[in-house]
């Protein structure tokens, strides 16, 4: 019988563990991962390179599945998934924002915030209304028809949030998000990540930054792919 999560839980993970083989030796990325993720929680990961944040990042997003253990999002047992099963979980689910941003170049911001909507076969005029809903809401209304390369880097990063955005799912998954902005257009992008969790969205960010993770109300430090740390930052 499949394990269900609890009331209110969206994500449990139990001994997680991810394993990659390289020649001769094996290589434990994460190495028995206990992680309960409850609704509207905004979590932070932090740890050193090669501390397994990639990694759990992509497990959580249903970029890959655990070597060992479980890992239940929303009740549906994600270790137990093939490709398809992973893919729709993600158009589906979980918002991306990658600190390369990932926009197309020849589209427009409009354009591109439609696209994950082309996938879920939403009609054109569906679409439209909400890319303009999801570009509005980041501040962007007034750019919608311009292209990534006549707008900032923090303007683009708006772009890619509204994309994540735009399908209402259940988790926006942040990698490293102003590793690409200055410190101006950093705040101003974390600014729009705080407004997201206060209005109910569930947020998972990576860095290594302390002073980015302390926007969170929790930090998860990985150390060697196990946590070290599991801390409230302020209530």
């Amino acid at each position: 019988m499949a394990e269900t999560t609890k009331n209110g839980e969206l994500i449990h993970l139990t001994a997680v563990k991810k394993i990659y083989n390289l020649g001769a030796e094996d290589v434990h990325a994460l190495d028995g991962i206990d992680l309960s993720i409850d609704k509207n929680e905004y979590i932070s990961i932090m740890g050193p390179s090669g501390s397994g944040k990639s990694t759990l990042m992509n497990v959580i997003g249903c970029l890959d599945t655990p070597t060992q253990g479980t890992y239940i999002f929303e009740g549906e047992p994600v270790h137990e998934m093939d490709d398809n099963q992973l893919a729709s979980i993600r158009n589906r689910k979980i918002g991306f924002v990658f600190q390369t941003f990932n926009l197309l170049a020849k589209l427009t911001a409009l354009r591109n915030v439609e696209l994950p909507l082309i996938y879920a076969n939403v009609t054109r005029e569906e679409r439209i209304e909400l890319a303009e809903r999801a570009l509005d809401k980041v501040g962007l209304a007034d750019r919608m028809h311009h292209k990534p390369n006549e707008m900032s880097g923090g303007q683009r990063q708006r772009v890619a949030i509204a994309r994540a955005l735009v399908t209402d799912p259940s988790i926006i998954l942040a990698d490293e998000p102003t590793g690409n902005l200055d410190s101006k257009s950093g705040e101003e992008i974390m600014k729009i990540f705080d407004s997201l969790h206060d209005q109910g969205n569930t947020i998972i960010l990576v860095t290594h930054e302390r002073y980015i993770a302390d926007h969170a109300n929790r930090t998860i430090h990985l150390l060697d792919g196990k946590i070290q740390i599991d801390e409230k930052n302020h209530e």
